[in-house]
């Protein structure tokens, strides 16, 4: 009886420095939640032009268990914005979402998307919000638009970054520039499915959790990716001849801790446009470096030196040109 007595009080105590643990954790974690991001239940204020952190457009509406962005019909188109721009530099945003509606497979639409961009509330036609955005946009697209493709399967979920100077290719499921993705079959599922996109040290990496497991998959995983500071986040949807209804429980945004060295620092110095290192994508090409005072200076003289040169050639010609015509003429 004793050895039992003494069992049960070391599992008691195991409980209870477990339970203690996990209180840090969360707390810990509560600390770096960044609540003037984040959008959960109950909702209150979203869509308020008083107060409240979160705005409405379009067909949006807040449900008591969810935000919908579009219902299952067609041609309707929503969003939500955050009002506050971020300035973090390392974060991790995690979306708690839910695709589903009457369409069978291949016959609903048409997705929605995450942004970190510089403009909010503008529709659009990428899926709900602008084209040539400048910053993020992470897409869970649930329709395949093109018909010739045997790739990939839908749903599947890719990431851009854009300097405001590329288009989202509709036809061709946005293929021409993007940065990576994975398949993730979210729709109609029994359980929560939900989405991580974080950024740190200028790498940009998406996670799913959708087989019920609470277990995370990897999707894309970019280096070299520079975004600047002061951006919004926000998430939208659309509809076309088919629909889905498409809801967001919560957005969580995390400001994360990271340790740099001088080197990083250097590396991830303020930038003002988003830029992915060592991409070849049309109008993402790095700008040229400015040339030297020295390399300046000597393409000026040798242009001058040529241009003198060929003006002395011009006139030798032009005045032998003319001694021949006085030759000829007499």
């Amino acid at each position: 009886m004793a050895a039992v007595e003494r069992w049960r009080a070391g599992m008691a105590l195991l409980a209870l420095l477990a339970l203690g643990f996990g209180r840090v954790r969360a707390e810990q974690t509560e600390e770096h939640l960044k609540r003037e991001h984040s959008l959960s239940k109950p909702y209150q204020g979203v869509g308020s032009a008083s107060s409240g952190l979160w705005d409405l457009l379009g067909n949006a509406m807040v449900m008591t268990q969810f935000i919908r962005l579009t219902p299952d019909v067609q041609s309707k188109q929503g969003a939500v914005w955050n009002r506050v721009p971020c300035y973090l530099r390392d974060w991790e945003m995690q979306v708690h979402f839910k695709i589903h509606g009457q369409g069978k497979k291949n016959l609903n639409g048409d997705g929605f998307a995450i942004w970190y961009t510089k403009d909010r509330m503008q529709p659009g036609p990428v899926f709900g919000s602008k084209d040539n955005f400048l910053g993020l946009g992470v897409f869970v697209d649930t329709y395949p638009n093109e018909e010739k493709q045997q790739e990939r399967v839908f749903p599947y979920i890719s990431a851009m970054v854009n300097n405001g100077s590329l288009t989202y290719d509709h036809d061709r499921d946005g293929r021409p520039t993007e940065l990576g993705g994975c398949t993730a079959m979210v729709r109609n599922l029994p359980h929560d499915t939900f989405l991580v996109i974080r950024y740190v040290k200028r790498r940009l990496t998406v996670l799913i959790d959708i087989d019920g497991k609470h277990e995370w998959r990897d999707c894309i995983d970019v280096p070299g990716v520079h975004l600047p500071r002061g951006y919004y986040f926000g998430t939208s949807s659309v509809t076309g001849d088919l629909s889905d209804n498409h809801d967001i429980i919560s957005l969580k945004l995390y400001q994360l801790t990271v340790e740099r060295t001088p080197e990083e620092e250097k590396r991830d110095r303020e930038v003002f446009l988003p830029v992915v290192d060592n991409l070849k994508l049309p109008g993402m090409e790095a700008p040229l470096e400015p040339m030297s005072g020295l390399a300046l200076f000597l393409i000026v003289f040798f242009s001058l030196v040529a241009l003198v040169f060929a003006i002395v050639i011009g006139i030798i010609v032009y005045n032998k040109w003319q001694e021949q015509s006085r030759k000829h003429f007499y």
